[in-house]
């Protein structure tokens, strides 16, 4: 909770002057000279640009130089869409020499403002490179190009029994590069791990052009091939494309899971949460996949948006929050008798943790309950303009932070249907990931001024991270402090300096340098 002790923490966490500094020469802006140029490398249509000879309207490029929230705007002039990794390295060659910022940039389906210009930046938009290199279905080893939509690899491995080891409700439309770009963490990292464990190896194009191909699909190497040694490719992962940008993916895809089961459970009360996942995991133990939760706040919201309703009005009654989970076996009959076990467990205790639940009875009753969970964030975007915090906290503080940030907003006068009409919470128990989204009217400097840097020392006070899986970009570029050591910020920048030293990769994202 907010305490005495959190506000003490305002004089340590505030800005400082970081112990490494650089200087750099202002960035370019793109001109028609570069434009001739960069039609030496790519096709007339794969450039996009408002200036000559081109001189398209501004709103043909309006959808690359916005977020998809509406909230980040860039003032870009030019767009261009490589098809192969040399056109990348050859356009990147020319912004190194002519120091013009690049943004690079996949489906733009981030919330940090981390995939459009600051300024007018060169934005490098990789959807032309989707082509998948190799597949070994004995291994699972997944290359494919870095533009090529989650949901399409998906597909692709299907018929071979594999899948994806990130699932994410932007799988339409997000990318693989992205993906690895900002370290998504996604619905069932709890049972596949992060992208620094998935991730078998990288090819990246170095802000001078250079093509630096690591695209190894062995697992484990001491001989002296490229995955002994530093190991280059975290580097990449979750750098947000400040230090390179990722052409070509490796990947491990695990075998697809014979059976898959979900439940979602009302629960009366949020202390019941923390004990229902150690529960939950002690009978399930390998065959657990995912462990969702999701505030009443939010569920009604999903609800309300024709996102399904999982449960009847009666049966909610007394709910406080909910709980969505997932289980993925080998074997439908072992796995249906862990999930019996459990729900035995469950309803007949004597202070039973859940109120009701609802298991799914076919592929269509387990997809719908996935879409109550995964629509929270398209039903977020139309009741109004939603400020997203990203943030790891200890599972018991989850309601803590929702509540807290509530009341703040309330005692500042902007609770209320012209400002801030809800906070919600919802995210991934199994780390500490949780979504905390306040929905607005609008975006106004009054409701920022009065969640920032509000918000991030209430994560500071639980010594949590500001930045669960969604990165840092534009948006939190200027409190990496409230989440990192002096020493590791000024880490962070030397490496940005040694191969970034020009400053053109992505510049205002993840580090103010």
């Amino acid at each position: 909770m907010w305490t005495a002790r959190t506000a003490a923490r305002r004089l340590v966490l505030s800005p400082r002057r970081w112990q490494h500094t650089t200087s750099r020469q202002p960035l370019s802006s793109v001109t028609p000279e570069d434009i001739a140029h960069f039609a030496k490398i790519l096709p007339r249509n794969a450039i996009l640009s408002t200036l000559p000879p081109s001189a398209l309207p501004s709103s043909e490029i309006e959808q690359y130089n916005n977020d998809w929230m509406g909230k980040y705007h860039g003032s870009a002039t030019t767009v261009l869409r490589p098809q192969t990794t040399q056109q990348v390295s050859e356009i990147m060659k020319w912004c190194y020499e002519r120091r013009i910022g690049v943004v690079p940039q996949g489906g733009n389906t981030g919330l940090v403002g981390g995939s459009v210009p600051v300024k007018d930046e060169l934005i490098l938009n990789l959807g032309n490179m989707s082509k998948v290199r190799s597949f070994d279905p004995v291994s699972g080893a997944l290359v494919a190009d870095a533009g090529c939509i989650l949901e399409s690899l998906s597909e692709y491995i299907a018929p071979h029994n594999h899948i994806m080891p990130l699932d994410l409700g932007a799988k339409g439309s997000c990318q693989i590069g992205g993906n690895v770009a900002t370290n998504a963490g996604g619905l069932r990292l709890l049972r596949y791990g992060s992208l620094h464990g998935t991730v078998l190896g990288l090819e990246v194009v170095l802000p001078d052009g250079t093509i630096l191909d690591n695209l190894t699909t062995i697992r484990k190497d001491n001989t002296g091939k490229p995955t002994s040694g530093y190991d280059l490719k975290q580097l990449f992962i979750g750098a947000e494309g400040t230090l390179g940008i990722i052409t070509g993916v490796s990947i491990l895809t695990p075998p697809a899971p014979q059976a898959t089961n979900n439940i979602i459970l009302a629960l009366p009360r949020f202390e019941n949460v923390l004990p229902l996942f150690k529960t939950a995991r002690l009978h399930l133990s390998e065959i657990l996949s995912a462990f969702e939760f999701i505030d009443r706040e939010a569920y009604e919201l999903a609800v309300k948006h024709g996102q399904g309703r999982a449960l009847g009005e009666d049966e909610v009654e007394g709910a406080q929050c909910f709980v969505l989970l997932e289980t993925s076996g080998g074997k439908k009959e072992h796995d249906e008798e862990k999930l019996t076990t459990l729900l035995e467990s469950l309803m007949d205790a004597e202070d039973p943790l859940i109120i009701t639940g609802v298991l799914s009875q076919s592929p269509t009753q387990f997809a719908s309950l996935w879409r109550l969970r995964e629509g929270i964030t398209e039903a977020v975007s139309k009741e109004g303009k939603a400020y997203k915090y990203d943030i790891s906290v200890p599972l018991a503080s989850f309601k803590d932070v929702v509540d807290t940030t509530r009341e703040h907003l309330r005692k500042n006068g902007l609770l209320h249907a012209d400002a801030v009409k809800q906070v919600i919470g919802y995210g991934h128990v199994g780390d500490g990931n949780l979504h905390l989204n306040i929905v607005a009217a609008a975006y106004t400097p009054e409701i920022e001024a009065a969640l920032e840097p509000f918000v991030y020392e209430l994560v500071a006070s639980y010594n949590g991270s500001i930045s669960a899986e969604h990165g840092l970009g534009a948006m939190k570029a200027h409190a990496i402090h409230y989440s990192k050591s002096d020493v590791a910020v000024d880490m962070m920048k030397r490496i940005k300096q040694l191969l970034d030293p020009r400053g053109i990769m992505n510049p205002g994202k993840v580090l103010e340098v």
